[in-house]
């Protein structure tokens, strides 16, 4: 069941969903915006085989712009940290103003596990033809909420994960 406006506002106010910073006009009709944060992990360029940690092939930025070039894939983070109860979980989206573009804040793996308190890594991928200017604290994507049958917690790698 996808929590509407009113029920996330609720979730929030009795603190069983913690959003922060948290500002309630980023409530939309079944979703929450949630911003750029000031963090990037740019991939290197070449030839060799990656493998998989991504820390090995990527470089950590503090930026205030960033250019993304056409096929070009980066790594950012949410400036808000996001803490969900056993039985609510999350999937991240792009917001449509930017997919017009081609930008894709969050190419793939949009599942956040019930009782994860963390931000969120996106990946965020240039699909256009032109460059695109990534600012922090732009409303990037946004998060639908669900309730679970049942309750679980997230206890893998990226429970307490950063960039």
């Amino acid at each position: 069941m996808i929590l509407t406006h009113d029920e996330i506002l609720n979730e929030i106010k009795n603190r069983r969903i913690q959003i922060d910073p948290f500002d309630e006009s980023s409530i939309g009709p079944a979703t929450v915006d949630l911003t750029l944060g000031r963090k990037l992990r740019v991939f290197s360029h070449g030839k060799e085989i990656v493998e998989f940690d991504y820390e090995k092939s990527t470089t950590p930025l503090e930026f205030d712009e960033y250019l993304l070039s056409p096929g070009e894939l980066v790594l950012g983070i949410t400036l808000e940290r996001i803490k969900l109860p056993g039985d609510i979980c999350g999937f991240l989206n792009s917001r449509s103003r930017f997919a017009r573009l081609g930008l894709m804040s969050h190419i793939s793996a949009p599942f956040i596990s019930p009782g994860i308190d963390n931000h969120q890594v996106l990946e965020i991928y240039n699909a256009g033809p032109r460059p695109i200017k990534l600012i922090p604290g732009t409303k990037i994507c946004h998060i639908v909420f669900a309730k679970c049958i049942g309750s679980a917690t997230y206890t893998g790698i990226f429970k307490n994960q950063g960039l």
